[in-house]
């Protein structure tokens, strides 16, 4: 998995390389070497063409500027526009190195940096590092938007201006780059949403880091790494070896969420799986799911689940993993059943829907159980579990999927545009798959399945979490290339075999 750098954490990784002995100016010469190659592929070469560099303060900046005067000496007719005054070290060093080069230097103005753009062959945006929070004023938010007026292709330096380096948000201008070449690692701003919309095409250039230095616990999901986690059939296995999953749920308007649930345990490659709702609705969830075992429960005058049975209690003592919650209801008799079910269970759980609603107000109630147990909520069913605003917790997604991954000591999965997996010592994951064609009722609930198969087959609740939602998003994805926006969750579901085909195969 490829580590992703906080602002905080890339600062100390400048910090931590010093104190090796890499000199700062040595990190930004090699910064602005690279920001200069980039710039001189965008362009196809050196020969006639023309760049230039929006420059601010600080480092973000003193990169520019090296980008500027290697550019000038590959032979590129340059011009470096800055946006501050007094700069400090190493950026004003490069600043006066300029003096011994062609390169031309303008004090900013809106209308002479849209002449430089419109002769220009490549610009290079420079003006806001990571650290940037808040919205782009004065000149900084003029310069941003004659970036993004113009039809010059645009290199961002470690990321694009206007974006939260932390979290993703842009609450103002944010210039729209081509290409963003980030040192070190990836900060959040490129793999979280808005932010990552802004950033072109991501190169990750070490510049001189050591290695070893760069560490964290917010990491980007790769193929690769899904490949790993995918459990492999044995030749002699057979269809409980292969896993043995369970789903709880429905009820008498919603017959289709379990059904969904236990065809996609099957479809991520779980051998037998057992579906148990409601009495009233049995005939119809199996006439939906012909290859399932099934377990018929005691039901409220709703038609909701009422409680258990000898009968699931038998196929829980034979099962590797339970789902709880697609399709339930908000019945306080459900709710009450389900919470006793959840504390009392003894193998994986994996608590979606109503399962989470039934927790409403109540997280700290989650870590009172036996077994492992991983939460699937979209942002509104966390804003109830967590008692946080929406709003709050769209803000700074991975800090809040952390915080409850803590409070609840579960494995939480916050779905959405990225979907974020924690685990309870602090570790997140970023699932980089998906798209809109996933915004279709029923998706979720075959996520739920995916993750309770895949459990089942013996995978970690959080490797499970990760690797379904990679899969799952490359369903999204293929769905919507066959279906467009008329995909449904049906189509995603059949689209998961031909997914996981793709990562297996590489």
């Amino acid at each position: 998995m490829r580590v992703v750098l906080t602002p905080a954490e890339a600062a100390e990784l400048d910090r931590a390389t010093q104190a090796r002995g890499i000199p700062a100016e040595d990190l930004m010469e090699a910064a602005g070497r690279e920001v200069a190659d980039a710039a001189l592929r965008l362009m196809g070469g050196a020969y006639g063409r023309r760049a230039v560099v929006v420059c601010g303060k600080g480092n973000n900046g003193g990169d520019g500027l090296v980008a500027a005067r290697v550019l000038d000496g590959a032979g590129v007719r340059t011009t470096a526009v800055s946006l501050e005054e007094g700069l400090r070290e190493p950026a004003a060093t490069n600043l006066r190195r300029l003096d011994h080069t062609t390169v031309r230097r303008r004090p900013f103005r809106v209308d002479a940096l849209e002449r430089e753009l419109a002769r220009s062959d490549v610009a290079v945006d420079a003006i806001f590092g990571t650290g940037f929070r808040g919205v782009p004023e004065g000149a900084r938010a003029h310069a941003i938007a004659a970036l993004n007026a113009s039809s010059t292709p645009v290199v961002a330096v470690d990321i694009p201006s206007g974006v939260d380096g932390a979290t993703g948000a842009v609450d103002g201008a944010a210039v729209h780059a081509d290409l963003t070449v980030t040192l070190g690692a990836p900060k959040p701003g490129l793999v979280l949403l808005p932010g990552a919309s802004f950033a072109g095409v991501i190169e990750v250039e070490p510049i001189g880091f050591p290695l070893d230095l760069i560490r964290g616990d917010l990491l980007v999901v790769e193929a690769d790494d899904v490949r790993a986690m995918l459990p492999h059939r044995a030749p002699d296995t057979h269809k409980r070896a292969a896993g043995f999953a369970v789903v709880v749920g429905g009820s008498r308007l919603m017959t289709g969420a379990p059904a969904l649930a236990g065809t996609a345990a099957y479809r991520s490659g779980a051998g037998l799986v057992a579906v148990a709702v409601p009495e009233g609705v049995l005939p119809v969830v199996q006439g939906a799911l012909r290859e399932a075992v099934f377990v018929g429960l005691a039901e409220t005058d709703a038609g909701t689940v009422a409680g258990g049975s000898a009968r699931l209690d038998e196929v829980l003592a034979q099962a590797g993993a339970l789902a709880v919650g697609p399709g339930m209801t908000t019945d306080e008799r459900t709710q009450a059943w389900v919470r006793e079910l959840v504390r009392s269970s003894e193998v994986p759980v994996v608590l979606d829907a109503d399962g989470l609603n039934a927790f409403a107000g109540r997280a700290e109630d989650l870590a009172d159980r036996k077994a492992d147990l991983i939460l699937t909520p979209h942002a509104g069913e966390f804003s109830r579990l967590a008692g946080l605003p929406t709003s709050e917790v769209e803000a700074d997604r991975v800090r809040h999927v952390r915080g409850l991954a803590v409070r609840t000591s579960a494995v939480v999965l916050l779905k959405g545009s990225r979907t974020l997996v924690a685990s309870p010592d602090g570790e997140v994951r970023i699932n980089p798959t998906g798209g809109p064609s996933l915004a279709t009722g029923g998706t979720g609930d075959v996520l739920t399945g995916m993750i309770a198969g895949l459990i089942a087959r013996g995978c970690t609740p959080l490797d499970a979490g990760a690797a379904a939602a990679f899969v799952h998003g490359l369903a999204g994805r293929i769905a919507g290339d066959r279906r467009g926006d008329g995909a449904t969750a049906v189509d995603v579901l059949e689209a998961v075999p031909d997914a996981m085909l793709e990562v297996l195969a590489g």
